[in-house]
């Protein structure tokens, strides 16, 4: 006969037991912590942190457990059967209050002057477990402070040794760059080489010290919790459209913080996200309308504006006017600009500005699996991308994977940096990056995984041979049953494409390359946005040109002829799409700048000037309700990659030029990760050229001419030469092919 539960209510795998007289079942091998947090019973804690490992070393949530002799750690007990459980007994709360007297006896008393104050975890503790008075009255030991870079500032002499932080940079970030030092009354947590940290998630540690130990350097002594509004946002330079809160006092944005949703972000924020909120108060805002006369600008009206405006177009219909626009526009406004290229009858309209190779007509997609399912992956395959600085969070989804046993698979053209080990690497040139993926043996091994999948990103998506790429990605994902993620190139890049903001005559590419009479430019910083930057500049410095720009940039002025100051996303109600095809929604955060206004109020105005039908709502609301998905097949272009001589070029995005606004982020231009424009080559073809490291190299485009340090280094592929994008310096290359020589 066999056995029987003794309570058959009880799931299997999990076990009864009783908290403060509450029964409950709970998963086996879950801790005290858990089933008391799902409860609903609080326990207090400092070093517990649900996303990291257990430390169980501030002793603070000691609990009373029958049949226990002493008080045991809720966040390091596993459940028993029948176990009881008193969080509130006497022993349990004379032990937390023991261990809250030791944690104070060397925190310093500075709560005033503290950032952390208002919101500290040991100041809350403290109120209901700390004593009126100390014991203690030896001198408080103090730590000296390190610098650890322009993000996060360092007040080591209250840390109480959670090592969250600790945990944090070892276990999601991967780098390993907190520990602690020393032993006793001595321990003290800090580098261990006395270098900035170069984490690209390194706010994070802001987030999880409970104390004043780690804040945030750019908002440091600028303003108190309480003074604070917080206002629900999404992250807007990469697409995966972090969720996050913007704390703004009377319309300033002052700092950036994690907003947790499980299926995006978790609770994690790329530095990238954090701190770029210094760009919306950068000096070349735009911040009223301008025009140009004979050459010269002057600040106009925005009556006199929109004149100029709705001439420029009147007198440029049709396949005369080219329109593009940024791809972290919004879907509002996205969808009035496919609206308004349709009343001026123009099939000049695209956001894909920074795609070389647009032969196949692709557009954004949504991921195939969910980006919360790739941490459970068991194959990854890397394609074109350093996924580290193109999305650093879901970077950490895949090390997630990769500490449950995932493989993963590289094919770049550059050996990037990533905090796992790859099973194989394929560093090849981009343009065998295609038959790379067409290799047998690694056929064979997606199609033995169970849940694959397959990332295509930026260096293949943006590059001369993109369309093969995702010819041969897409028939390896239909082998072998795995999922294709292509990263979309733009923050709302999916948006834009379901709502219309695609070709019908003329691609971004083909625009450029036969210019256009005239061109709307909307969210754009010709200078810096476009794949082949030379070609941009001298198709737009002939023509007419209306800017809505966030910016007075001097690219945008040198082509411009009117100038209309849009805000940008912290600053005004907005939808973006992410990677997964998740439309999520902004509220206004930040006060407009001036006389800017947000896009879809001027688009409506400019549609009005030209008595356009279909703009006669008044409201958000009102656009919204009338706002339609778009089945729009972008058109083909045949615009050649260029030339086949020289070297191949593999231009990825740097971290922190990505977009207007992070390029105008003073805290992250001087961050470790921002180096230098340089050019990186294998030592192979420096020799064959002649080139030492640190010489300077002179590299011939077809359309322009860069002057470089060159950096020679295994870690390229032969025959190819790295650069990275979003630099001035790097952008008369394109995307093509180089000559390379000494300077």
């Amino acid at each position: 006969m066999s056995a029987q539960p003794a309570n058959p209510n009880v799931p299997p795998d999990h076990v009864s037991i009783e908290i403060d007289g509450v029964s409950m079942i709970a998963p086996k091998g879950s801790m005290i912590i858990q089933a008391a947090d799902k409860a609903g019973i609080p326990i207090p804690r400092f070093c517990y942190h649900d996303k990291l490992s257990v430390a169980a070393n501030c002793r603070m949530c000691l609990v009373e457990v029958e049949k226990m002799p002493k008080p045991a750690p809720a966040c390091a007990t596993p459940v028993m059967d029948g176990m009881k459980i008193v969080t509130r007994s006497e022993k349990a709360l004379r032990s937390q209050r023991n261990v809250m007297e030791f944690l104070l006896i060397n925190h310093p008393l500075d709560c005033p002057v503290c950032d952390q104050g208002g919101e500290c975890e040991l100041q809350d503790l403290s109120m209901g477990y700390g004593r009126s008075i100390s014991r203690f009255a030896e001198r408080k030991r103090v730590v000296p402070d390190e610098d650890i870079g322009p993000l996060v500032a360092t007040e080591m002499t209250r840390c109480i040794q959670c090592t969250r932080c600790v945990r944090f940079t070892a276990e999601v970030a991967g780098t390993y760059e907190l520990g602690g030092m020393y032993r006793g009354e001595n321990l003290q947590v800090g580098t261990y080489d006395g270098k900035p940290l170069t984490t690209e998630l390194s706010g994070n540690v802001i987030d999880v010290c409970p104390v004043g130990a780690l804040v945030d350097k750019v908002y440091q002594f600028r303003a108190r919790p309480w003074e604070l509004m917080a206002r629900e946002s999404i992250g807007f330079h990469d697409a995966l459209g972090s969720n996050l809160f913007h704390h703004v006092r009377r319309g300033e944005v002052l700092r950036t913080v994690p907003r947790t949703n499980e299926a995006v972000n978790e609770c994690w924020l790329s530095d990238r996200d954090r701190y770029s909120r210094e760009g919306l108060y950068a000096e070349d805002r735009a911040t009223r309308p301008m025009v140009k006369d004979v050459g010269e600008w002057r600040e106009a009206t925005w009556d006199e504006a929109l004149a100029r405006a709705a001439q420029i177009v009147r007198d440029n219909t049709g396949d005369r006017l080219g329109m593009l626009v940024h791809p972290a526009t919004s879907n509002e406004e996205g969808a009035l600009l496919a609206q308004l290229a349709e009343a001026v009858a123009t099939g000049n309209l695209d956001h894909r500005i920074s795609q070389a190779d647009l032969s196949d007509g692709a557009a954004a997609e949504p991921f195939q699996m969910p980006v919360a399912d790739i941490s459970n992956a068991d194959l990854v395959v890397i394609v074109g991308s350093n996924l580290r600085h193109e999305l650093p969070l879901v970077h950490a989804r895949v090390r997630t994977a990769w500490t449950r046993g995932a493989k993963v698979h590289v094919i770049n053209p550059v050996d990037f940096g990533f905090t796992f080990d790859a099973a194989t690497k394929s560093i090849v040139a981009p343009s065998a990056m295609a038959a790379a993926l067409a290799d047998e043996a690694l056929r064979s091994a997606v199609g033995a995984a169970s849940r694959a999948v397959i990332l295509v990103g930026a260096l293949a998506e943006n590059g001369p041979h993109a369309s093969a790429v995702r010819s041969a990605a897409r028939a390896l994902a239909i082998a072998t049953n795995a999922s294709l993620c292509r990263i979309p190139q733009g923050a709302n890049a999916v948006g834009l494409t379901a709502y219309g903001v695609l070709p019908s005559t003329r691609d971004a590419k083909s625009m450029l390359a036969d210019p256009r009479s005239a061109y709307v430019l909307y969210g754009i910083e010709p200078g810096l946005d476009f794949a082949d930057t030379s070609n941009a500049m001298s198709a737009l410095g002939s023509a007419q040109v209306i800017a809505f720009s966030h910016y007075a940039c001097r690219s945008t002025l040198a082509v411009a002829d009117v100038v209309l100051p849009i805000g940008l996303l912290p600053e005004i109600e907005a939808t973006l799409t992410n990677l997964d095809g998740r439309s999520q929604e902004t509220r206004s955060a930040g006060r407009l700048p001036g006389e800017a206004r947000a896009g879809w109020r001027v688009l409506r105005a400019l549609a009005g000037a030209l008595g356009a039908d279909g703009f006669a709502f008044t409201d958000l609301p009102g656009l919204r309700s009338q706002m339609r998905m778009r089945a729009v097949r972008p058109a083909a272009s045949g615009v050649s990659g260029g030339t086949s001589e020289g070297f191949e070029i593999a231009a990825s995005q740097a971290i922190y030029r990505t977009d207007a606004t992070v390029r105008r982020s003073p805290a992250l231009q001087s961050h470790p990760l921002n180096l230098a424009p340089r050019a990186v080559v294998h030592p192979a073809d420096a020799e064959a050229l002649g080139i030492v490291d640190g010489e300077v190299g002179k590299f011939t485009a077809t359309a322009g001419t860069a002057t470089l340090p060159v950096v020679v280094s295994a870690v390229v592929a032969r025959g190819t030469v790295w650069v990275e994008s979003g630099h001035g310096a790097t952008a008369p290359l394109g995307t093509g092919r180089v000559r390379l020589a000494r300077a």
